[in-house]
């Protein structure tokens, strides 16, 4: 049976937002840097389609991404699809862009997605495998 969760991590709508925004940012960029080198006269629709389409991407996707939770008991690391890591199989932890990336010792990689705080989370699951 498993133990309960210590504590849960929960994807913060500041940080998706950011993620969204700087996504939205490069790719206006290359887009519209593709278009202009290209010459195409309409270089600046690359602008606009990609604040556009990564808005109703974000729009879409919002619910889904910021609904998912991770479990942390004192033995194991519970996904948002019940998959169980356990803290004595995990090789790494570290930040990515806002998200922690946990990887186990078989190399299986994970995406706590979206913390305000990932150097927290990242002390949290580090201190429950050195209590584990």
């Amino acid at each position: 049976m498993e133990t309960p969760e210590v504590t849960q991590f929960k994807g913060d709508k500041t940080v998706f937002i950011r993620v969204q925004v700087i996504m939205a940012l490069v790719g206006a960029t290359l887009i519209t840097g593709g278009l202009y080198l290209a010459g195409n006269p309409d270089w600046w629709v690359g602008i606009v389609g990609s604040f556009v389409g990564i808005a109703m991407r974000g729009y879409y996707i919002a619910d889904e991404q910021l609904g998912f939770v991770w479990g942390l008991t004192k033995t194991h690391l519970i996904s948002p699809f019940e998959r169980s890591i356990s803290l004595h199989e995990i090789a790494t932890v570290r930040s990515l862009l806002g998200s922690v990336q946990v990887v186990t010792k078989d190399g299986d990689k994970f995406l706590i997605k979206y913390q305000a705080a990932p150097a927290q989370v990242i002390a949290e699951i580090k201190g429950a495998i050195a209590r584990a």
